[in-house]
């Protein structure tokens, strides 16, 4: 470029691309993610969207953060106590109001259809960086639907590795008594020695795919790493602090697994959908309670250990909840506004994002698409956005499809 301005015009661009690359948001800080997620349509009003004086508030109360003139619920006080890491955006928004559809589009930043299943982010970063750790996975997931994307189109050796109850943490790792390590290594052998014509005779990507995968699972079952997915290794008083319900101990484990670097862990904690008696004590108040004993003990931890830093943690949710309470003491689905946050590496905390309007019934400033919101997590974690990846049939993929990078949030 340089030579064919100087040919051309006289002039040379370095200055205005070295001033460019200057204004560029600076991301690529993160170098992993857990990503929370509020299965069911968490309502934003009750959460990080407060209305205080509106008829559409409801019995929740505003209370201050440790950001000044920052208020969220008075149902999160830990979490409170940790906003100076958090960026939230209150301008979130969506096209559907379909737990399935709104659920897979916030994952992959793609709409679902029948011909094409779209990787999840864990295995979009574990694309383009390559894999972290040999022993461990690189991503895992922790009481995930069964509808999942997963891996989408990516070979076998992206699929992430799935936990459902993080109290019993993986599962049938240890050999029966009879299975000594002499025999279990004649058994794998004996595989490779059936798989070994099926795999000359059909020498394709697809195929070796398989054989690595089987080949990490062993590497796993015999590595010292494994005692990562153990909570019976943390003493009784930590686990407590995040609290022992299974979205409590998903954040302390998905912390461990960071810790022993894992590079994507995404916790599920679903029971949001809250059609009726919102404030009975055994809906919303328990489900925030839950919420705020993970969530900001994670923060505190990683905090205080240095690991914030360059580590980044999102909550979202597929959409909101209606600004109007129902006849039932509920609300409903609302997809035309909601909350998500992003805290962590990269991320400019202590700042709210976008703005509802006053009835926090649709978007008035900034609205954030979920792809918008996917392109700035791979920004935060430095992945391409323009980067094609061809799926098996051919069609062009980037990682959050559409999305633009919210820069204010780096």
């Amino acid at each position: 470029m340089e030579v064919a301005a100087k040919s051309a015009l006289g002039v040379s661009m370095l200055p205005a691309l070295s001033r460019a690359v200057e204004a560029a948001p600076q991301g690529g800080r993160a170098k992993r993610l857990i990503y929370l997620y509020m299965g069911g349509g968490m309502t934003h009003l009750d959460t990080f969207d407060l209305k205080p004086g509106h008829e559409n508030q409801g019995e929740t109360e505003a209370i201050s953060t440790s950001v000044p003139g920052v208020q969220i619920s008075e149902f999160l006080p830990t979490v409170a106590s940790q906003f100076k890491h958090i960026a939230a955006i209150r301008s979130m928004f969506t096209q559907t109001g379909d737990h399935a559809g709104g659920e897979y589009l916030m994952r992959t930043s793609y709409e679902e259809i029948a011909t094409t299943r779209h990787p999840s982010m864990g295995p979009w970063i574990q694309k383009f960086k390559g894999r972290q750790n040999k022993s461990l996975p690189d991503t895992v997931l922790i009481s995930a639907p069964a509808r999942h994307p997963g891996p989408g189109f990516f070979d076998p050796t992206f699929s992430p590795l799935p936990i459902g109850d993080p109290n019993r943490g993986l599962e049938n790792t240890d050999p029966p008594a009879y299975l000594t390590d002499s025999s279990f290594e004649k058994r794998v052998e004996l595989i490779d020695a059936f798989d070994k014509n099926f795999r000359e005779k059909f020498n394709v990507r697809k195929v070796r795919t398989y054989t690595d995968l089987y080949t990490e699972a062993t590497s796993l079952l015999s590595s010292e790493e494994l005692k990562a997915f153990d909570l019976n290794e943390v003493e009784d008083a930590e686990r407590d602090r995040y609290g022992r319900d299974r979205f409590g101990q998903g954040c302390l484990l998905a912390r461990r697994l960071i810790e022993n670097n894992v590079r994507c862990v995404e916790v599920t904690f679903g029971g949001w959908d809250m059609h009726n008696s919102i404030y009975s004590p055994g809906a919303l108040p328990a489900r925030t309670g839950v919420l705020d004993r993970a969530l900001g003990n994670l923060l505190k931890d990683l905090s205080e250990s240095g690991l914030l830093s360059d580590t980044l943690i999102a909550l979202t949710t597929e959409f909101g909840r209606s600004p109007v309470i129902n006849y039932n003491a509920g609300r409903d689905h609302h997809p035309a506004v909601f909350s998500a946050l992003l805290a962590g590496g990269g991320v400019q905390g202590g700042q709210l994002y976008g703005k509802s309007d006053e009835e926090g019934h649709g978007v008035e400033e900034d609205g954030v698409s979920p792809s918008d919101f996917n392109a700035t997590i791979a920004t935060a974690l430095g992945l391409p956005l323009e980067e094609e990846v061809f799926s098996p049939t051919g069609r062009p993929f980037t990682v959050a499809h559409d999305g633009t990078c919210v820069e204010a949030l780096l």
